[in-house]
């Protein structure tokens, strides 16, 4: 039985997106997306949205949805990858890309490759399979090392039970919400 979910507002508003296995990958939920676009409604507009751990590239295609200027996903489970390369097929647009690797390995060149304002949307595994057990000290390490001029913020999607740090690099966490076994924590400059 395939799996699906559906862009909940923007350009796309309806377009049901094909989900990756749920063994191998975990849906960010419609409340969550909603939370994220309208909270980030008036930065996005004209951004370059990065999706972190991308699955389906549900939430790039939503950047995309909600007129950010280009977005990425970036996956390292194959098939997740191409059900992501399928969506961004299904919509037609030119302005998003699909990247299959690790993403603290292609990150740091794509950061460095583009000028404009990025907005970054790290969703790591919750479930803490083979090789994740370290998953956010990896990410703060890595948030806490990079050149962030280019960086307007990023968005941490985290088990509840996680607590996340108030600061990172220059980032302050502005925002925090709470979605039962997962939430969001929001940093801005």
């Amino acid at each position: 039985m395939k799996l699906f979910a559906s862009i909940n507002n923007g350009k796309f508003k309806g377009k049901k997106l094909l989900l990756p296995n749920l063994n191998t990958t975990r849906s960010t939920k419609s409340i969550v997306r909603d939370c994220v676009f309208n909270t980030l409604q008036n930065e996005i507009k004209n951004c370059v949205f990065i999706e972190c751990f991308g699955g389906s590239a549900l939430m790039a295609i939503s950047a995309l949805s909600n007129y950010a200027k280009q977005a990425y996903a970036i996956e390292l489970e194959k098939k997740a990858y191409e059900i992501a390369n399928k969506n961004a097929l299904s919509i037609n647009d030119g302005n998003i890309k699909i990247l299959h690797g690790d993403c603290f390995l292609i990150l740091p060149t794509l950061l460095e490759s583009k000028e404009e304002n990025l907005i970054l949307y790290l969703d790591p595994p919750f479930d803490l399979r083979k090789g994740f057990d370290d998953i956010y000290e990896k990410i703060y390490n890595f948030l806490a090392s990079i050149n962030t001029n280019n960086i307007k913020g990023f968005v941490l999607e985290h088990y509840s039970k996680h607590k996340s740090p108030n600061k990172i690099n220059t980032f302050n966490k502005v925002k925090f919400k709470n979605f039962g076994k997962t939430s969001l924590s929001f940093y801005f400059n």
